[in-house]
This record gives structure tokens, sequence and C-alpha cells, in this order.
């Protein structure tokens, strides 16, 4: 299967299991929104449940809020959005297509890349156990002219990007022969600047005439920081910690849920004693790499993408990015933003923003490190990384989702053999027990093998099937997801074997 008909494959699976709908599907639905479904809203509610909890919990110097998403709107004259925030864009004259200049051109560095991926798996196939890749990708001549050849495109786009050089753009798109994915054709329009803050109106009586959907959730933090400092009695270095939906009118909305017009964001602004940013910085990035890798999600799928272009804000910044079908893609970004925030809005709102100092007696603006996660994208992340169609030894296929137990939408399913003779009321019982700790599925339609197969399609880790012994002994059957083991165990000991199994100490302990 191919990169393409997985990622068809993983749509699908979403509207058949009840992980994704398009939104208002019975009126032909509304590009680029998505609505969760029972079992999506589940994943997505465990994800960002272990976030908060790696972040808040977990770290005596970090706290959580919810700001509005309604803002005065000079926060976000400060903050740049209403001046700055825009995408270069390109339209395609014969699909009437809009797109984002900077990611076409990047989607043509994957595709190279992609080609030096080839090259690679046909050494390895030639040589065998003498591969040695470093040695191969180093001096193989057709490998390091596409690498020449993305260097040479990076530099053009860098240059380009902080220089705000449009005609530079278009040129490189027209050298490098980019198409049109609709229609084909290189018929570009010119590349021009396009502003993604939505705007809505409040009423007159209010005293404000527009006010925009906030675009992101750091400033409702940032906003915030006189409030929580003094409140919590926080002393630097600290993290706010922030969860909740963002709007930007993305015109290049494609690939799922990977591009949305409404999204959620996972946020926390660290802040830090300026001169120590760039440690802080280091110490960042490698603790959210290593969250990613906590729950599961294999290595040679995760790789660090530095910025091309940095913010004017920043002082660095990187992406953590992870191999979806489409290609390597960010799912979260951390930044050194310096001291631009809390600094803007001291001097568009008039009201001293600063942290005094205990141990050096003095006051000063503090930096800020963000770490930025897009909650859509990690839902889609963990599709991408565990969805899979495992060959049984019998012939058949089955299709598992293979996520970590405690992200499952369900941790167990109670299923009693058949639907009479006590079964159902002795499974019941089971049910009524463990939902005061566990979301719990029951079903009783279909033979125990159907229900098999839908549970492991939503990702469920253990099965309880209750039989006609489990009336005469009290056990019952307890089957594995990923092994397919079936073991006899008592309903005493179900409960017991859950908290071990399930628990959110056995993520939580990896970082």
């Amino acid at each position: 299967m191919n990169s393409e008909e997985k990622f068809k494959n993983i749509i699908s699976h979403c509207k058949e299991y009840g992980f994704i709908f398009p939104s208002s599907e019975i009126y032909d639905g509304l590009a680029a929104v998505y609505d969760y479904g029972q079992n999506g809203v589940e994943l997505k509610n465990n994800l960002r449940t272990y976030w908060w909890k790696s972040m808040v919990q977990f770290h005596q110097n970090i706290v959580g809020i919810d700001a509005s998403i309604f803002m005065q709107p000079r926060v976000w004259k400060a903050s740049g959005h209403v001046d700055g925030f825009n995408d270069p864009m390109i339209d395609n004259k014969d699909s009437k297509k809009r797109y984002r200049a900077d990611v076409l051109i990047e989607e043509f560095i994957e595709k190279i890349n992609s080609k030096i991926d080839k090259e690679v798996e046909k050494a390895r196939s030639r040589f065998g156990e003498k591969f040695d890749f470093q040695t191969f990708v180093n001096t193989n001549e057709k490998t390091l002219g596409y690498k020449r050849e993305i260097a040479r495109i990076e530099e053009i786009l860098k240059n380009s990007l902080e220089k705000s050089d449009f005609s530079s753009l278009k040129n490189l798109i027209d050298e490098l022969g980019i198409v049109c994915p609709i229609s084909g054709s290189k018929n570009w329009t010119e590349v021009r600047q396009y502003n993604l803050m939505y705007s809505t109106q409040m009423s007159a009586t209010d005293g404000e005439t527009e006010l925009y959907l906030r675009p992101e959730t750091a400033q409702g933090i940032f906003v915030n920081f006189l409030n929580v400092q003094k409140t919590g009695r926080m002393k630097i270095p600290f993290g706010i910690a922030q969860t909740g939906k963002a709007f930007r009118n993305e015109i290049v909305a494609r690939q799922f849920i990977m591009r949305m017009k409404e999204f959620e964001q996972m946020e926390m602004q660290f802040f830090v004693k300026p001169g120590t940013e760039l440690q802080w910085y280091e110490y960042w990035k490698k603790l959210r790499l290593k969250w990613h890798l906590s729950i599961g999600t294999n290595s040679n799928n995760l790789k660090y993408h530095d910025h091309l272009k940095l913010a004017h804000y920043a002082n660095a910044a990187v992406d953590i990015e992870y191999n979806f079908p489409f290609g390597f893609k960010e799912v979260e970004g951390i930044h050194s933003r310096t001291d631009f925030d809390l600094s803007r809005h001291q001097e568009f709102s008039g009201k001293k923003i600063q942290y005094f100092d205990n141990e050096t007696n003095s006051n000063y603006t503090p930096y800020v490190i963000e770490t930025s996660i897009g909650l859509d994208r990690l839902f889609l992340m963990q599709l991408c990384e565990n969805l899979v169609d495992e060959q049984l030894e019998n012939g058949e296929t089955r299709t598992v989702f293979k996520v970590n137990p405690i992200l499952a939408p369900y941790k167990i399913a109670i299923l009693p053999l058949v639907k009479k003779d006590g079964l159902p009321e002795f499974a019941e019982k089971i049910y009524n027990e463990l939902k005061f700790d566990y979301n719990c599925f029951y079903e009783e339609k279909d033979t125990i093998g159907k229900r098999y197969r839908r549970q492991d399609a939503i990702g469920t880790p253990f099965c309880i099937t209750i039989d006609y012994d489990s009336l005469k002994d009290n056990t019952v059957t307890l089957r594995n997801r990923d092994t397919m083991v079936q073991d006899r165990i008592n309903v005493n000991e179900i409960n017991k074997f859950l908290f071990e199994e399930i628990n959110w100490k056995k993520l939580l302990i990896k970082l």
C-alpha cells in the first residue's frame, strides 16, 4: 500500500468508526471544518489530558489558565497580528485554487528527499548487510546532487521569506516547474500577502466595532502574566499552560485535519531570566521530543526542523516534525520569543509588565520559551502511527489501532457471549463496577469474533468475554488487543489487572 492509499484508508476509517465526520455533512459539509465523533472525542480528550498532566501536574512551576477566545482588539495590534499575520499566497488561474507559496516549494523539496530515500533503498537491497547509510549518502554522486539542489532551493526560499521578496518566490516556483495539484498546470498568478485572521462584529453598545477570533492561544497567556504571577506568587522561571480553540482563515486547507480553519492548540509559555533563554530553549526542545516518544511514536518518524526564517521576535525556533503519509510536517513548535510579547503589551497597554527579582533586587521583562502543539495534528499522528492492517495465521486480515492503552477511547469492552441465560446480567454487573474508573464499552450484538474486530479497529486494549463458565466459577476471558492472547481471569482480579496496565503513571514516569 502506497502512502496515498494509506492516507485515504485513515480518512475512511475515521468516518466508519466514529472518529471524525465532515462538519454539517447533511448540508454537503464545510471546507476544512470537521466534527469529532464518539470515539474521536475520547481519544482527543485523552491526548489533551496527558499533555496537561505532563505540563501542569508534573511541574511545580507551571500552572494553567483558560483565557477567552474574544480579546480586546488592541491585543492583536500589539502582538503584530493585525499588521503582520500574513501568508504568501499564489493562485492557479486554471483550477482557481489558492496555495501558500512557501508550502508549494517545501513540498517540492520533500519530493527530492523521497528521491534520496529511493536511492538509499536501492543501495540497501543491493549491498545487504554491508550497506552503510552514512557512507552512501556522503559519497553517492546522485544523492549528493539531490542534497545540493535542496540546499540551493532552501537558501533562496529563506532569503525570499526574510526579505518578503515575493517576486523571488514566484520566480523559484516557475524555475522548479511546480504544478497545481488540481489542474496540473503552471499558470500561476503573482505571490501576494493574505491576512489569516477572522473578524466579527460586537454590538455598538459595547464600544467596539470589530473583534477577532483569536488565531492563537498564546496572547491570552501574555496578557494574564501579571495576574498569574502575583496571585500564584510565581517565581522565575515559571510557565503558564493553556489549551483551546484558535481560528485561521486558511486558504490552503487540505490534508484532512492537518490544516483546518478551526483547530485546537496546546501551548505553554515559560518565562525565564534574560540571558538564560537559550539554555531553557534546549531543555524544552529535548523534553518535548521525549514526550512524543513516551506515547510510543517511532523515533524514525520524528525529526527536528530548524526554521529557515526566524520570526522577527525570535532568536531560536525549531519544529518537531512527524513523517505523515504526505511527508514530514510540523506537529509542535518550540520557540525562543525573547521579551517581544510582554514588551509589546506593556507598550500598547501603558501598564508596567515586569518581574521583580528578589535575588538581584531588580526589575526586568522576562524572556519567553514557547512550546506549541496542534492537538488535531497530534490526533492525526496517532492514527498514522498506530493504525495497521495485520495478516493473521489463518490468512485473514484485521485492522487494529494500536494506540497506547491509556490514550485509547475505551479501555475495556465487556461482551456477553450470548444475549440470554443470565450472561447479559452478569456482564452488566461487571460494567457497573468498572465504569467508575474506566471508560467501558458494552456490546451484545453479532458474533464474538466480529465484536473483537470492531474493538481492534477503535483501539480498545482489552476485551472481557462472559460465557457459561463465568456463571459457574466467576471467571471471564480476558483478550489482549495487540497479541490476541486470551486468558481466564477471576472477576475479582479485573480491577487490579486494569490498574497495573492502564495508569497515567506508566506514561508520566517515562518523562
